[in-house]
């Protein structure tokens, strides 16, 4: 049984869900945006219709929470480490994600990330919206997340970075950074 994270990895307390995964793929409109903002933690602070209905929670349920509760098992950490890396660093990145819905269902989405500043220009939180992605683009994500997951069972320590580097080698076979691989899928 899948637990999602009863930490945060900035160390943050949040509530215990048991969820397992369900093998139910869900969906959105095309037209439809999943948005939502967070603090520079990554807790939950806005939270649109189309994101609780997706994912079955409430707002009372995802607001304060952590970005992560969402987090689907199958998801490279490798993936994620490399978009923290970026929008720490100031940077945007779009990413594909799979989440995971309250009830254990999952569905993709095509995430753009952003910094979030105050009217002072201090960085205050990340916005984040997110569409669905192309089947097409998903059929090249599939295996290389299938690989980056295999390598980080190896080492739950180093896994991430391990599988970073493992697609930092794709690209490089490609000749492609990392922004025109996702925008030419």
């Amino acid at each position: 049984m899948y637990k999602t994270p009863n930490q945060h990895r900035r160390g943050l307390i949040m509530a215990k869900y048991d969820v397992t995964p369900t093998g139910v793929e869900r969906t959105f409109a095309a037209n439809e945006f999943i948005v939502s903002k967070t603090d520079t933690k990554g807790r939950l602070l806005y939270i649109n219709k189309t994101f609780m209905e997706i994912a079955d929670y409430t707002e009372g349920e995802l607001h304060n929470q952590p970005h992560s509760i969402i987090r689907h098992p199958d998801m490279p950490r490798g993936v994620f480490k490399l978009l923290w890396d970026r929008i720490e660093s100031g940077k945007e990145i779009f990413a594909y994600v799979m989440n995971m819905t309250k009830f254990g269902d999952h569905y993709w989405v095509i995430a753009h990330v952003t910094p979030s500043y105050d009217a002072k220009g201090k960085h205050c939180g990340y916005h984040s919206n997110r569409r669905v992605p192309s089947k097409s683009a998903l059929n090249v994500i599939k295996p290389i997340y299938k690989e980056m997951l295999s390598i980080e069972a190896s080492s739950r320590k180093d896994g991430p970075s391990d599988s970073v580097a493992y697609l930092q080698s794709l690209l490089d076979e490609k000749g492609v950074s990392y922004d025109e691989f996702i925008f030419g899928l």
